[in-house]
């Protein structure tokens, strides 16, 4: 591959021809990322690849760690150090770090996790597509706390939702993901850049008062505790035990009511703020597609083949995914026939698109085990049953 062109800061810009792996490398050195540490594991690896290339013409480091439990630990650190921080993995790396992306929520650590999902469960299929991790992203560690994720459906919005990601993981005080798949993780297409200054960037709320006075965990008006970076003379106490404002361990049942709440509505509160998606041909539609990631693409189609035949369809594609839309889900249903929701799975997202319609719209999946993308016809057949 030629070499391309870097502005002065290491951060490329112009015109490129990337698949999504690299992209999200290059989304991750845009939006200020200085700490990888991570292992490699298909289809994810072009990732790690391109950040042990790139990251040090920016300052920052690279490091493999000895495997995913020790790399999502070692971002945690480095968060906390006042870096900016990500790692990518598949499937089963991503079992792996669920423990600690517990850790992470309590903690509230700020940091950026890309799964480039592959067929499962197990090992399955290491260097085919899937989108089996949907329902594991936001339940997989124990106990309740809040995530956010969101799914790109090109190598540009890998660039694009990755920049994404780190702003709302520094707003939010939360670790974010970009649920993306082995097909757009490894599609070549072309990737604009702007220059440095015309990408908006968001850094995290940094405390500026008297160093004894510092709570880590209290909240500020918009839910969100503010940060100081470990080392600068700050006392304080992080822990993934049940804690008061301090950091504290507090174990009883209070506790508990104020530490996990905060974690759910700081999320939950600010959900208008976060949730995005993009819609087509809605107006006067019976039949809305509901889809997210590669499937989105092979869902046009099938969109345009029941357009020409008539069928009134809209598209509802998923950009965030975690928090869900619930209330456009409620919104539309009250005003279609029903909801047809393609996925790299065996209904995951339909299932959230089922209780959010709570009866008013029936959700008809279009289920896939995974290793390639949907036949488009298969999905023309859902939205025409769907229509009758």
């Amino acid at each position: 591959m030629k070499k391309v062109k870097a502005d002065p800061k290491g951060v490329l810009t112009g015109a490129h021809y990337l698949d999504g792996d690299f992209a999200i490398a290059e989304g991750g050195l845009a939006a200020g990322c200085r700490f990888f540490a991570g292992y490699p594991i298909t289809p994810s690896t072009e990732t790690a690849e391109r950040f042990a290339e790139r990251i040090p013409y920016v300052g920052g480091v690279f490091i493999q760690m000895e495997d995913e439990i020790a790399s999502i630990l070692a971002l945690i650190g480095a968060s906390w150090a006042g870096v900016k921080s990500m790692t990518v993995t598949s499937g089963p790396g991503f079992s792996l770090m669920m423990e600690n992306i517990g850790l992470a929520c309590m903690m509230e650590v700020p940091l950026v996790i890309a799964n480039v999902q592959r067929g499962g469960p197990s090992t399955g299929l290491p260097t085919l597509t899937g989108q089996g991790d949907m329902m594991q992203v936001k339940w997989g560690s124990h106990g309740d706390y809040e995530i956010i994720a969101l799914s790109p459906d090109s190598p540009q919005e890998c660039f694009d939702l990755t920049i994404k990601a780190f702003n709302l993981s520094e707003m939010y005080r939360v670790p974010a993901f970009i649920m993306t798949d082995e097909c757009v993780g490894h599609m070549h297409e072309k990737v604009v850049i702007p220059p440095a200054e015309e990408i908006e960037v968001v850094n995290r709320k940094m405390y500026e008062g008297p160093k004894d006075k510092y709570l880590p965990y209290k909240p500020d008006k918009d839910h969100v505790p503010f940060m100081v970076k470990a080392g600068d003379g700050y006392r304080f106490h992080t822990t993934g035990l049940t804690h008061d404002e301090r950091g504290y361990p507090v174990i009883n049942a209070e506790c508990q009511d104020w530490c996990v709440r905060h974690l759910v509505d700081k999320i939950r509160k600010n959900a208008h703020k976060i949730i995005e998606y993009k819609e087509d041909g809605m107006d006067g539609a019976e039949i809305v597609v509901v889809s997210y990631g590669i499937t989105s693409r092979v869902a046009v189609k099938a969109i345009q083949d029941a357009r020409k035949a008539g069928i009134k369809v809209g598209s509802l594609r998923l950009i965030t995914v975690w928090p869900f839309p619930e209330e456009r889900i409620k919104e539309l249903a009250k005003k279609i026939k029903a909801f047809v929701v393609p996925e790299i799975n065996l209904g995951q997202i339909r299932r959230e698109v089922e209780r959010c319609a709570f009866g008013q719209a029936p959700a008809i999946g279009v289920p896939h085990c995974g290793g390639w993308v949907h036949n488009p016809d298969d999905i023309l057949r859902a939205i025409k049953e769907a229509a009758k």
